[in-house]
């Protein structure tokens, strides 16, 4: 690794050209606000020292039991890192950092807007106040298993998976906030919305089902954190955002196939599903029958 000044990466394309192979998959054709996600496979090599004055780093490694050796440079720092799948390393904004490694693995990259992270818990933050703590490779669970959540959503429904990936990079920002910042975390506890205010942020989500809906949007409706609206909302619903969004799409779809007055297609489409393959696994999945079964009711 260069003894040089690190790389400034300012924009969300230019990391991924830096690595001998381009992502297998990434987020930046789906909307998610403030976060960048790729999936990738590469073989030994090397990755220069490189900086991002825009968003906290994470690499989340996913090459299963087996050891991966790498030489890691950090805040100017080195380390021999023993790399098994699960481990995480931890990037702060504007510190440098870059590794040769050697053997072929797979891994999620994964960066977060400070802004994001700051206002996770408090939509006043100063994100400048929010500092990480630059850690080389150790297991962490918790963000490894929502690591694979986000790969699976975009395997899955890219182009529905801004509110799921948005909930699941807020508690993700919470996480590290309390385990990997230089001030603790203080959580207060709430038990629910005010009625007026759920019902605010319910009849904006009938009114806007076939968009693209994100947390940070909902939670504004307030206004509250994600975090707390997150947790509040699910206190008054049983649900969570995400789920409850869900619940409403295959409600309407119900509705609208029991008329059948539109082909499944355009009803998948109004009622904000990416497809009508994604309204059919949704309505099997939480009504039991397929959209054609209800159309012949």
């Amino acid at each position: 690794m260069s003894e040089q000044k690190p790389l400034v990466i300012t924009k969300e394309d230019q990391i991924f050209p830096l690595f001998p192979r381009l992502p297998i998959l990434t987020n930046l054709q789906t909307g998610w606000q403030g976060i960048l996600f790729g999936y990738m496979c590469q073989p030994a090599s090397a990755f220069p020292e490189v900086c991002t004055p825009n968003c906290h780093s994470l690499v989340i490694f996913t090459h299963g039991e087996r050891v991966i050796y790498a030489e890691r440079r950090m805040d100017g720092r080195r380390h021999r890192d023993a790399v098994f799948g699960g481990d995480i390393v931890i990037t702060p904004v504007n510190v440098g950092h870059g590794a040769s490694w050697e053997a072929e693995g797979d891994f999620i990259l994964l960066g977060i807007e400070p802004q994001i992270l700051a206002h996770a818990v408090d939509e006043a933050a100063d994100a400048e106040q929010i500092e990480l703590v630059p850690h080389f490779a150790t297991p962490d669970p918790l963000v490894y298993q929502i690591g694979l959540a986000l790969k699976s959503i975009l395997e899955n429904n890219p182009s529905g998976s801004r509110l799921y990936a948005e909930t699941m990079v807020n508690a993700l920002s919470v996480h590290l906030m309390q385990h990997y910042s230089t001030r603790k975390l203080l959580l207060k506890a709430y038990k629910g919305l005010p009625r007026r205010q759920l019902q605010q942020v319910i009849d904006y989500i009938h009114e806007h089902l076939d968009q693209n809906l994100g947390l940070a949007e909902l939670a504004a409706l307030i206004p509250m954190s994600p975090h707390y609206f997150s947790q509040l909302f699910k206190q008054s619903t049983g649900m969570t955002p995400h789920k409850y969004v869900i619940h409403c799409r295959v409600e309407r779809a119900k509705e609208l196939l029991l008329k059948g007055e539109m082909a499944i297609a355009e009803i998948a489409r109004l009622v904000g599903f990416a497809s009508q393959s994604h309204l059919n696994f949704q309505l099997k999945r939480l009504l039991g029958v397929t959209p054609k079964t209800i159309q012949q009711r």
